[in-house]
């Protein structure tokens, strides 16, 4: 609920009780201070349409969730205003005298029953709207502060992600060292047996030799 809504409907409840309280007053009065009273009513009554006109453009302004509530409220507030107007123009269409005695007989404490209840009901109303606007607020807040605990938990995902594609690349990039050394290894060891081999005729050529050499000084003189 805006600030602007609270702030006309706080205005609008003192003035309807005003409002209620003057036509009381003005049906028991007569000659000038009767017109002068009816007069009051009169531009109390223009002030609190001016006011209901300004919360409905605040409340349809609103979020559906919340306006659908105040556009509750909206309706018995103009229920109310209208009791007051009809009540006025009860008071106007008869003379001082009839008046006064239809109040104090049973007008009055009719007139004081009803708005009394309508009061009272829209009281009730405005303190379970009140109600549901706050359970709606908690419920947001416990919505975003989901959302919120969504958001960081796929933030560490994604981190978690990233440095498990960081270790595959590391282990990728360690298989590749050990196959370039298994094959240099390899390569080590063809060599070697191939230099074994190359020794081992060396050796072999030079035993015949050295054979050949003292074959000949022993038994050639």
């Amino acid at each position: 609920m805006s600030a602007a809504f609270e702030s006309y409907e706080n205005r609008y409840c003192e003035l309807s009780a005003s409002l209620s309280r003057n036509c009381a007053t003005a049906g028991v009065l007569d000659g000038e201070q009767r017109k002068q009273k009816i007069s009051e009513v009169k531009a109390g009554l223009d002030e609190a349409e001016s006011l209901i006109r300004k919360m409905d453009l605040e409340a349809r302004a609103l979020q559906p969730s919340i306006k659908a509530g105040l556009l509750v409220k909206m309706r018995e507030y103009k229920s109310d205003l209208n009791s007051l107007k009809s009540e006025l123009k009860r008071i106007e269409t008869k003379n001082s005298s009839a008046a006064r005695d239809e109040l104090l007989e049973a007008g009055m404490a009719d007139t004081l029953a009803v708005s009394a209840n309508q009061r009272d009901r829209l009281l009730y109303t405005t303190e379970r709207l009140n109600n549901s606007t706050n359970k709606i607020r908690e419920s947001r807040k416990v919505m975003l502060e989901t959302e919120e605990l969504g958001v960081s938990l796929l933030q560490d995902l994604h981190q978690q992600r990233q440095a498990l594609l960081h270790a595959d690349n590391m282990l990728h990039g360690v298989d590749d060292n050990v196959g370039r050394s298994r094959r240099i290894i390899t390569k080590i060891s063809r060599r070697m047996d191939r230099n074994k081999c190359i020794i081992g005729a060396i050796v072999t050529v030079l035993v015949i030799a050295i054979a050949v050499i003292l074959y000949f000084k022993l038994f050639k003189k």
